[in-house]
């Protein structure tokens, strides 16, 4: 029984784990490739992991190093080991070669094609491509565009979304429950619905090319934000409201006294759920901030970057990862309170 035990955790614990390893395999390549030079990026078989070719200073000259057969080489006719050594002069049956290790033995041939040969390559990462990116695309403005959206935008939702669950979960008034239901179905309606009758809107009152149809209509909550705050607020016992109503509060006194204090965990799950939203919202700013370039966030920005730089995959990845770097710091932070307000929320009492 335990050895059946021991073999259904292994295979439960390898099986997760390889998914793991499936999973992370994108970022892994985006980290990878962040770091390489553009060099190693156009040599075909080059490792995946960021690294330069060998090379030694040969004369007073920096030459390519490759791994050669040395039983191929004059003088070495027994030696069945590989060796590094300096490509001198290049031929397609016999190449000249020179060992860094003694350059006292001089150039020699070896009955090779140099391009038939491997290089040794050695670990180094190109920290620089951040640098260049951050100054190729004024990182410091996207970043505070960015941080402004998602803060702002967070607050708005959490302020209207509170209030909004509050009054679902605790007032009873003619027609609650189909309001209600009303509120839940408008998340199966398609965004591209509403995106011409909403953008001609906004374009009428004057407001394209400001934060205002972004920002303003997170003060008028969401369905799926009030939904997770009035299921949280509905396990809180309606006997802690009637304790504080005997002690003399009013109704805001209860919501602000009595459930926003024990509402933490879910409010900081809906904090990093939005602060995510926004942070990789692309299509609500390419639409009503295209003609304002000081005001774009670093999802349009990349977009565009990716497209001029399109060449150079290093410095796209470099940003992709500096634009990821807030939100997965945030989500590491929050991490267990972020979840058990996603667990409890699913709990009705």
């Amino acid at each position: 029984m335990k050895t059946r035990f021991t073999v259904k955790t292994f295979l439960v614990t390898g099986s997760t784990l390889i998914v793991l390893l499936l999973f992370l395999s994108p970022f892994a390549f985006m980290v990878f490739t962040s770091l390489k030079t553009q060099e190693q990026i156009a040599v075909l078989g080059a490792p995946v992991w960021p690294a330069r070719a060998a090379a030694y200073e040969y004369n007073g000259e920096e030459m390519e190093a490759y791994t050669v057969p040395m039983n191929t080489c004059e003088g070495s006719e027994n030696d069945n080991s590989n060796g590094s050594l300096l490509l001198i002069k290049k031929g397609r049956q016999e190449s000249t070669f020179a060992d860094p290790n003694d350059p006292d033995r001089g150039e020699f041939l070896c009955a090779v094609s140099w391009r038939a040969l491997e290089r040794p390559w050695q670990f180094a990462p190109t920290w620089s491509n951040y640098i260049e990116a951050w100054n190729l695309i004024d990182f410091p403005q996207l970043l505070w565009n960015t941080t402004f959206y998602a803060i702002v935008s967070t607050i708005g939702v959490l302020f209207s979304c509170t209030l909004v669950a509050y009054g679902f979960s605790r007032f009873d008034f003619p027609g609650r429950d189909f309001l209600f239901v009303v509120l839940i179905a408008t998340i199966f309606l398609p965004a591209f619905v509403t995106v011409i009758p909403t953008y001609a809107f906004f374009q009428r009152i004057g407001w394209v090319g400001t934060w205002l149809p972004l920002i303003v209509p997170t003060f008028f909550a969401n369905a799926f934000d009030t939904f997770l705050l009035r299921q949280y607020f509905m396990t809180i016992p309606r006997a802690m409201d009637e304790a504080a109503m005997i002690d003399g509060a009013g109704r805001f006194r209860i919501f602000w006294s009595v459930l926003i204090p024990q509402s933490y965990p879910v409010l900081l799950a809906i904090v990093v759920f939005h602060i995510v939203y926004a942070w990789n919202d692309y299509f609500g700013p390419l639409i009503y901030l295209s003609t304002s370039r000081d005001k774009w966030p670093i999802s349009v920005a990349l977009s565009t970057f990716n497209g001029i730089y399109g060449q150079r995959p290093q410095l796209i990845q470099a940003g992709a990862m500096m634009a990821l770097i807030a939100p997965l710091i945030l989500f590491i932070l929050a991490q267990r309170v972020f979840v058990r307000g996603i667990v409890i929320t699913g709990v009705d009492k």
